[in-house]
């Protein structure tokens, strides 16, 4: 049976993996989890998994927390913010730690996982972009597996098994194309609603708003570059709206090896909380005849510029990456607040990289200070 901590339990990724986890309860038992303020939910997860701790971000939150579970008789002991995140990662019963928050905040408790040795179920690809070079240097240091839950990132892997690095000519990232790929509608009038609003996958706000502008696959390009050892040159993306083949790795002798399956991350997470087996799951099978026919298109880069600001960043590397993702994660915010239009999101990330001054090698508190550098920055940047 193996030990799993979750890092972000009541999130999308985090309650899928608690799916897949409960149709396999011979297989998986949860010994920690961590959510930031779903206290309603965080207490059912705590009664049907009963694990030995969890965190949540308030102090607040974590005294009533904790007096609940003393009311009903829980054992789970409860701690609070980044210590108390950081805590659940170093879970010393634990073999896997899925990192599943969103954002950069996951980067210090994905380096306590690895510094652990546990081995890692990594879906928040922002830590990869900030601070990617660190990130699977520690890990190699370690002898720490890192396996990818992004549905992209897992097909990948899986294209990839028992293959040299040497032999792939070039990675094929698939992006739905998010809900205005084939729309007429003006991108200034976009709503928040209408952004929300994906034709395919079900996810949190923050990575619908990254597909609805194209950076979601931006940092999905990063973060690949960074797990397989790949150059961002040698990683093409290509518009697949059915999102049913994942991705594709070519070989030098032209041969393509691609992953199929109806969209649902309840495999790529099973199958990375299972590697190197595969068990059974209840997922509907995958019927070609019923799919229809298959579609891909190059990307439209004027039209979503937030794609190219990211290939950039990920490009010129150091700093910048941290930036470009800071600045975006705050843009984002800001959109889904009101505050901004659609259109402005990108407009905001490109004053503050075009501002930010590279350092080319950053140690890990030089990419935290630029991070946060960014966020002040993109939160001043008004537009008209």
């Amino acid at each position: 049976m193996k030990k799993i901590c979750i890092l972000g339990s009541t999130g999308s990724i985090g309650t899928q993996a608690l799916d897949v986890i409960r149709c396999h309860p011979r297989e998986f038992s949860v010994h920690g989890i961590a959510g930031r303020s779903n206290i309603a939910l965080i207490q059912k997860q705590i009664k049907e998994f009963h694990p030995r701790i969890a965190a949540v971000w308030s102090n607040e939150d974590a005294a009533a927390l904790a007096q609940w579970c003393k009311n009903n008789k829980q054992k789970t002991r409860i701690v609070a913010g980044l210590p108390g995140l950081l805590e659940v990662a170093r879970l010393s019963s634990a073999d896997i730690v899925l990192s599943a928050v969103v954002g950069s905040v996951g980067l210090e408790p994905l380096m306590a996982a690895i510094s652990a040795g546990k081995t890692i179920a990594l879906a928040n690809k922002e830590a990869l972009v900030v601070a990617g070079s660190l990130i699977m240097a520690a890990a190699r240091k370690k002898g720490v597996a890192i396996l990818p839950v992004d549905s992209e990132h897992s097909a990948i892997f899986q294209c990839l098994k028992n293959e040299k690095v040497s032999a792939v000519r070039r990675i094929i990232l698939t992006a739905s194309g998010g809900p205005f790929y084939r729309s007429s509608k003006p991108l200034a009038s976009i709503t928040v609603a209408d952004a929300l609003d994906h034709p395919t996958w079900k996810m949190g706000k923050k990575i619908t708003i990254d597909s609805a502008t194209l950076m979601n696959k931006g940092l999905e390009a990063i973060e690949a570059s960074h797990l397989f050892g790949v150059a961002l040159d040698a990683i093409d993306i290509v518009i697949h709206p059915q999102s049913i083949v994942h991705s594709l790795v070519e070989f030098v002798d032209r041969s393509v090896i691609a992953q199929l399956s109806l969209p649902d991350m309840r495999l790529p997470i099973q199958y990375a909380l299972t590697y190197p087996a595969r068990i059974s799951s209840s997922l509907r099978p995958l019927d070609l005849t019923a799919a229809g026919a298959l579609s891909f298109d190059v990307p439209d880069f004027k039209r979503f510029p937030c794609l190219d600001l990211a290939l950039s960043a990920g490009k010129c590397g150091g700093t910048m990456p941290a930036v470009m993702n800071a600045a975006n994660e705050v843009a984002v915010g800001r959109f889904l607040n009101g505050d901004i239009r659609f259109v402005d999101i990108a407009r905001i990330i490109s004053a503050v990289m075009k501002s930010h001054r590279v350092i080319r090698r950053p140690l890990l508190p030089e990419i935290i200070a630029a991070d946060a550098a960014a966020r002040v920055q993109a939160q001043k940047v008004r537009c008209v």
